[in-house]
């Protein structure tokens, strides 16, 4: 067990270093500690024009090339208090990159600037290379900010991502050679205080998607210069082979032959919509029962797009998809599930028996378009109760299932809270506060309650398309996390959901296994695990999460991935935290599950008690294995 102490930690503050003249270790020692940074930094102001590959090729390189050539060179450096923690080497080469991204953007006079050559360094060939898509909110900013000129988008981005005041950045963008200051900054003026989107994965050009360039122009390109030797090479292997037998691919076609699925997949008018009143005589609740709804499931030419682009989206289509999940075309006519204006955009929603895709699209054009996936093989029932139709403004909007009677909002942070319920319209919701655009401290988890049939079910949104099944109980007979017991089982631990945002998750469940008397009468401490499970299978994550009497919300204290403890397969669960009691003593507390009769540290802290749970004295730091045996001999480990 790897321990964790649950207290206070109290940094020292940095000092300043006013010395402006910045040697080559310095700039380096900036550029790797906050290369993410300026290259995000460069990626913004670099002209749109570009393209989304070339901008964050062409960024990377002018981050790389923002060190000084010699071994000592004179910063100009326009305000000490501008820097990261006022660190001269950092203010050098934002400054060399920001002048570099501006350089970039000016149009070319005579012979090219450095910064406006290709990047010759980093390069990726046969791939585009872009950052992962946003949401509307972040299209839209992007599309206000190419309307500005260089200097005018580095202003707002000095503003915004280094949350610089005015004063420093007509400083910075003077030193960087803009000369008409005011007027840049009067044109970031015209652009909304967005300033958080700028953080947002749309414009991290640092974690990128990649997918292959134009695969038939590139084989049309080379086609010619291999033509003889394919031919040589075909006519030898048909000689070769006994009896004149089949060659590679056997009695397959030739490739690009058209084939008659993939063909009907492109027809809207062959796209499979179900009967209003399918499911009310159906054995299954999935999302293959669902009807199509929305103003717009007649625009043959909304769904002609869509349908297109999921085949063959192009070069400025973002494309997202949930880990594990295949981002090819449909095998045929997909289901529809929804068509139409959902905020500012125009969305199509369809299904065809594996993954969900989302099609989005501006309403006063295509450019921006976005393409969505996620795997729901196997949901059923409360995992196929509701879709993200679109977030916009810190909230979000779901599509729910015929069968959803009421639709509500529940802080899952506050137990005793009631409901607010929501408005559906044709299986739309009102939209609802999400957290998983929230941004800086939890203090609250606002989550989606829906009323069937059947009862009641929580889901969280955590970025995707499907929002993620909260439930409570012991693995193996979990229940709906709507119960009193189950509410205030999440309730302490609901912001650690935060942990799986954007990762694939199917369900998450809270397990409180243990309640353990603490020293020096600080009375009881609760332990909590929380495991979540994806749609791929693989990456599941069990943490254990622990809470003192008072504290508003638990700490996660060890982590497991990949693991079966926590889960049907294993119920049982060991952890254990080094804790510092009121009256001012550290000890290694640590609990396990039902079944769990005896308990075993070593390391750092030696101990042994019998039953599931273990108190022992122990020093600040320390860290401990620990092991734990379960009714019939088995042995288990602690998480860690």
């Amino acid at each position: 067990m790897q321990s964790q102490e649950v207290a206070q930690r109290h940094a020292p503050a940095s000092s300043r270093n006013q010395d402006p003249a910045v040697d080559v270790g310095r700039a380096e020692a900036a550029l790797v500690e906050h290369y993410p940074r300026l290259v995000r930094l460069a990626y913004l102001v670099l002209p749109p024009a570009l393209g989304r590959k070339r901008r964050v090729l062409t960024a990377h390189a002018l981050a790389q090339r923002a060190l000084p050539r010699g071994r000592k060179q004179r910063a100009l450096i326009p305000a000490q208090s501008a820097g990261r923690d006022g660190d001269p080497g950092y203010d050098f080469v934002r400054l060399r990159v920001l002048r570099s991204a501006l350089e970039a953007s000016e149009p070319r006079k005579g012979l090219p600037k450095l910064s406006q050559l290709p990047a010759p360094l980093p390069q990726v060939w046969g791939l585009r290379l872009f950052p992962r898509s946003g949401g509307a909110d972040e299209l839209a900013l992007d599309q206000k900010l190419s309307a500005l000129p260089g200097p005018a988008r580095a202003a707002y981005v000095l503003r915004g991502l280094e949350g610089l005041a005015d004063d420093d950045v007509r400083k910075i963008l003077k030193a960087a050679g803009v000369t008409r200051t005011e007027s840049a900054l009067a044109g970031a003026n015209g652009v909304p205080a967005q300033y958080a989107l700028l953080a947002s994965p749309e414009f991290d050009a640092c974690s990128l998607q990649a997918r292959p360039t134009d695969l038939m122009r590139r084989r049309q390109h080379t086609k010619a210069a291999v033509a003889a030797a394919a031919a040589l090479a075909v006519a030898c292997v048909l000689v070769a082979l006994p009896g004149g037998g089949w060659g590679p691919d056997g009695a397959a076609a030739p490739a690009y032959a058209e084939n008659p699925a993939a063909v009907a997949a492109l027809d809207p008018a062959k796209v499979r919509r179900v009967a209003p009143a399918a499911w009310r005589t159906s054995a299954r609740t999935d999302f293959s029962v669902w009807p199509a709804r929305g103003p717009l499931t007649g625009d043959d030419g909304l769904l002609r797009r869509a349908l297109a682009v999921w085949a063959r989206p192009g070069a400025t289509v973002r494309v997202s998809a949930t880990p594990g999940t295949f981002t090819g075309g449909p095998a045929g006519p997909p289901q529809l599930l929804y068509a139409g204006d959902v905020d500012a955009a125009r969305v199509v929603i369809l299904y065809d028996g594996l993954r969900i895709a989302r099609y989005a699209e501006p309403r006063d054009g295509t450019e921006g378009a976005a393409l969505d996936f996620a795997r729901v093989d196997g949901a059923t029932g409360a995992e196929a109760s509701a879709l993200v139709l679109g977030r916009s403004d810190g909230n979000v909007r779901y599509l729910t299932a015929p069968w959803v009677k009421k639709a509500a909002g529940r802080d899952l942070t506050r137990p005793e809270s009631a409901p607010t319920a929501l408005t559906l319209t044709d299986g739309v919701t009102s939209p609802l506060d999400s957290p998983a655009l929230r941004a800086g401290d939890c203090t609250s988890w606002t989550v989606l309650q829906l009323t069937d049939g059947s009862g009641t079910q929580l889901s969280s949104d955590l970025g995707e398309l499907v929002p993620a099944h909260l439930t409570a109980g012991r693995p193996g007979s979990t229940g709906e996390a709507t119960g009193a017991e189950g509410l205030r089982a999440w309730a302490p631990f609901a912001c650690s959901l935060a942990a799986e945002r954007a990762a694939g998750v199917r369900g998450v469940n809270a397990w409180a296994f243990a309640e353990q008397p603490l020293p020096d009468a600080s009375g009881d401490g609760q332990w909590v695990c929380t495991r979540a499970e994806t749609w791929r299978g693989d990456g599941t994550a069990a943490l254990a999460q622990f809470r003192t009497p008072g504290g508003p919300a638990g700490a996660v204290v060890a982590r497991g991935t990949d693991t079966t403890a926590c889960g049907p397969r294993d119920p049982h669960v060991l952890a254990g935290v080094l804790w510092k009691s009121s009256g001012g003593h550290w000890y290694l507390l640590a609990a396990g599950s039902r079944g769990v009769t005896s308990i075993r540290s070593s390391g750092g802290v030696t101990a042994s008690g019998q039953g599931q749970l273990l108190v022992a004295k122990a020093e600040r730091g320390a860290r401990a294995q620990l092991t734990g045996t379960l009714e019939g001999g088995r042995k288990i480990n602690g998480l860690h």
